[in-house]
């Protein structure tokens, strides 16, 4: 099952550190945990807190501890499918809550959740658009998507993030379906 996952983080820096994690499934299932820090994560940015509005004094009172929260990801998200906005960034701050939990940081992978959009357009418009157009065909619905529903602002908060990438992802399908259908009583 596919997954979208997203972290906030202390700061962007070398340093950083993540400091929440959120997750929902395609069938809409969630789970979002503040992370107290491990010891050594003492990075913290102003800058940072001022985006995502969760200061670490927060995260010291009502945080979930770090290996509790690793434990938790490993236990319901090995063997789905991870999808991240930003796998580079969001996979930084994966591999540093997984080793600093004791797992290897590979325990877990992320994927574009941009591929994933692709894929699943691909999926419902091979069966009615020539291989030589499908490419395009996708291209062009996934600009339209854009076009129509430009992406707001980011909330900055893990939940709000990956809830708003699972609704991209279904909005591709529903967009996707609707024009194989037109080509379908078109064709």
């Amino acid at each position: 099952m596919l997954v979208f996952l997203d972290f906030e983080a202390s700061s962007l820096g070398k340093r950083g550190v993540p400091i929440e994690v959120a997750w929902v499934f395609e069938d809409g299932r969630s789970e979002a945990h503040l992370i107290r820090p491990a010891p050594s994560w003492t990075d913290w940015d102003d800058a940072a807190e001022a985006i995502h509005h969760i200061p670490r004094d927060r995260l010291l009172r009502d945080g979930t501890a770090h290996d509790v929260v690793a434990r938790r990801m490993v236990a319901e998200l090995t063997g789905h499918d991870l999808l991240a906005s930003a796998p580079s960034w969001d996979g930084r701050w994966l591999s540093a809550l997984l080793r600093a939990a004791g797992f290897d940081r590979h325990t877990l992978r992320l994927s574009d959740s941009d591929d994933a959009q692709r894929e699943r357009a691909t999926a419902i418009l091979a069966p009615v658009v020539p291989a030589d157009r499908l490419a395009a065909t996708v291209g062009d619905l996934l600009a339209l998507i854009e076009v129509r529903a430009p992406g707001q602002i980011p909330v900055h908060r893990a939940l709000a993030d990956a809830e708003d990438e699972r609704r991209h992802w279904l909005a591709v399908g529903q967009a996707a379906r609707t024009l194989a259908e037109e080509l379908s009583v078109a064709g």
